[in-house]
């Protein structure tokens, strides 16, 4: 139910379609909910969207996995329904496979955004995942995710956040303007340096992570220079919590039940970019699942473009 599924489930209903929303999780929205911080989205605008879609007669189930509680066959062949439009986001978060990864106060940057935006961790006397009060915090990558997490990391009491990336500021993936905001609020950059160990005390809790300083080689296949490691120029930095934000991948779960759907070697679904259709009739995709990590803008737009091929589709089975 994030902004791909939103957008095409409204053109869906506005063309006059029954249309049925399931959420896996107990709080619909997607990633405009558990991913995008309160200070970027105020959570109160992603709740008027879906109580918009309730009232237009859009049917939501909540706690609903598609792939676990109904595969996308069983959907089609059992329960009647005639095309499937799948926007469950690539929520599968990606590590660096350093040691002491599974230190105690080592999150993805999914897991750590999640428990705070969603599940509202930093209410230590009633949340049932509190996150425990750390004073120095280190976020692993450049994207827009590693920014929302420096300055949740902020807002949740930390002391110092630093942003540990390989390349300079200049190869950061985030938008400039998100860089900015961190930079502004003081979140501090460490460029041209790689993690290659996350170490921990006698209990198993992280206490620092080894850092590798880079340099800029040739340009690598994205068109940004390749970091190069320089041997020897490793020197470990306190820290007390580690947010790993490097990228996900896509959610397997529905390719494993339903693997006539093709996808390609990142695990994304290939579709048709005209109408978003998958390799099986009448199910179609877009948003992340399709694009990988991108903004809410595309996604939305996916959603409206498959929207636009289902009602063609709907209306050629009548």
């Amino acid at each position: 139910s994030g902004p791909a599924s939103i957008a095409a489930a409204a053109d869906l209903r506005r063309a006059g379609h029954e249309v049925w929303m399931f959420e896996a999780l107990h709080k619909t929205g997607g990633v405009l909910v558990y991913g995008i911080p309160e200070f970027r989205l105020p959570k109160k605008l992603v709740e008027t969207e879906i109580e918009k879609l309730a009232a237009m007669g859009v049917h939501i189930e909540t706690n609903y996995l598609v792939g676990r509680t109904r595969t996308i066959h069983e959907l089609m062949e059992e329960d009647g329904f005639d095309a499937i439009f799948i926007g469950t986001g690539a929520g599968l978060p990606k590590f660096m496979g350093i040691p002491g990864e599974n230190h105690v106060g080592v999150f993805s940057a999914n897991e750590y955004l999640t428990r705070s935006n969603l599940m509202k961790a930093y209410d230590e006397g009633h949340a049932r995942t509190p996150l425990y009060h750390a004073r120095r915090v280190a976020v692993f990558g450049g994207g827009n995710v590693a920014m929302d997490a420096a300055r949740t990391a902020l807002r949740l009491g930390a002391e110092k956040v630093s942003i540990i990336y390989r390349r300079t500021r200049e190869e950061m993936p985030a938008r400039k303007e998100e860089v900015e905001h961190a930079h502004e609020e003081g979140v501090e950059f460490l460029m041209l340096s790689q993690p290659v160990e996350i170490t921990a005390d006698e209990h198993g809790r992280v206490n620092g992570v080894v850092v590798r300083d880079c340099v800029l080689g040739e340009s690598d296949e994205s068109g940004r220079r390749r970091p190069v490691e320089i041997e020897g120029s490793e020197h470990l930095i306190p820290y007390d919590c580690v947010i790993v934000a490097i990228g996900n991948a896509s959610n397997p779960l529905i390719k494993m039940t339903t693997p006539e759907i093709e996808v390609n070697r990142r695990g994304n679904f290939i579709v048709d970019e005209e109408t978003g259709q998958t390799s099986i009739k009448g199910v179609y995709a877009g948003g992340d699942i399709v694009l990988g990590a991108a903004t809410v803008i595309l996604a939305m737009g996916q959603g409206r473009k498959a929207a636009a091929a289902m009602n063609s589709y709907l209306e050629g089975l009548k």
